[in-house]
């Protein structure tokens, strides 16, 4: 006599695939294989950090510069945001002129390498603001209030902010430009047709949830200036970069010192990485519940 068995009841022992389930199975599915490799090169360079002199010496004086690295793509990433908002904002407004000259000016900026910006706001841009500010501050100079500005006065970090954001701003605008267009036309419609106005439509309804989109990208591009915060390096700013190459040059410890300087560097670009995982994945579950 052949047994029967209820098609509804699984078998204790496999999952739902047909793989064997175990309580080490979840954990090694959850983990990525690349993830599980990254962590065993971190704890290899740790240990060997903790063991090695050499490479104790060139951490301490390398990993000074993780600080202004931070803070100089933290601060660049802010103000690329505002103004990359505006310009997110004009691509979309209805008057020709605005969205044409914010095109003007992403197309432009997008079409130059960002070492170019860099070299270009930091020797043209910087000395010709100085010019425009003595100019301003002329009548105030001649009363003896203000001293003219020079442009040593200009720090190159603050020069390098402002490259990064201006060309970032430029990619962070189309984020958010396409941001703003995924959210369909009929709820701007329906918010005008209960008497808001369409810039309070724009504030209240699809703003909302057009950041909610865009947040996963914009954590990439936050990934990516962090890298790219590198080229800051070119002005002399004491970044993570900038110190390896100080350090690799006086002791022709070339090999150790770009070791340590792109160990670093992993820390910050994968630990970012799996932030701006987390949050795809926090929003996708929050999208399905809604």
């Amino acid at each position: 006599m052949s047994e029967h068995t209820n098609p509804g009841t699984r078998n204790p022992g496999r999952s739902s695939n047909g793989r064997l389930a175990g309580p080490g199975n979840s954990l090694i599915d959850r983990i990525p294989w690349w993830l599980a490799a990254a962590l065993l090169l971190a704890l290899i360079a740790i240990w060997t950090i903790l063991n090695d002199k050499d490479y104790r010496v060139i951490f301490r004086s390398v990993g000074r510069g993780m600080v202004t690295t931070v803070w100089v793509s933290m601060i660049a990433f802010l103000l690329a945001t505002a103004l990359g908002l505006v310009l997110g904002l004009m691509r979309v407004n209805q008057r020709r002129l605005v969205r044409e000259t914010a095109s003007f000016y992403v197309e432009i900026v997008r079409g130059i390498p960002m070492l170019v910006i860099l070299y270009y706001i930091a020797f043209v841009a910087a000395p010709g603001l100085v010019v425009v500010i003595n100019f301003l501050s002329a009548p105030l100079q001649w009363t003896g209030i203000v001293h003219p500005v020079t442009v040593r006065q200009l720090d190159f970090t603050w020069r390098a902010i402002l490259a990064l954001m201006i060309g970032y701003s430029a990619f962070i605008s189309e984020i958010i430009r396409a941001g703003i267009e995924s959210i369909p036309r009929g709820q701007t419609e329906a918010a005008l047709a209960l008497g808001m106005s369409r810039w309070k439509a724009l504030r209240h309804v699809v703003l909302p949830q057009a950041i909610r989109n865009v947040l996963p990208p914009m954590g990439n591009e936050f990934v990516a200036m962090v890298k790219d915060s590198a080229l800051v390096s070119a002005l002399g700013v004491q970044d993570i970069t900038q110190l390896g190459k100080i350090y690799a040059t006086s002791t022709f410890r070339f090999f150790e010192t770009y070791n340590m300087v792109a160990f670093l560097y992993l820390i910050l670009t994968i630990s970012l990485s799996l932030m701006v995982r987390r949050l795809e994945q926090h929003l996708a579950a929050h999208k399905r519940h809604d």
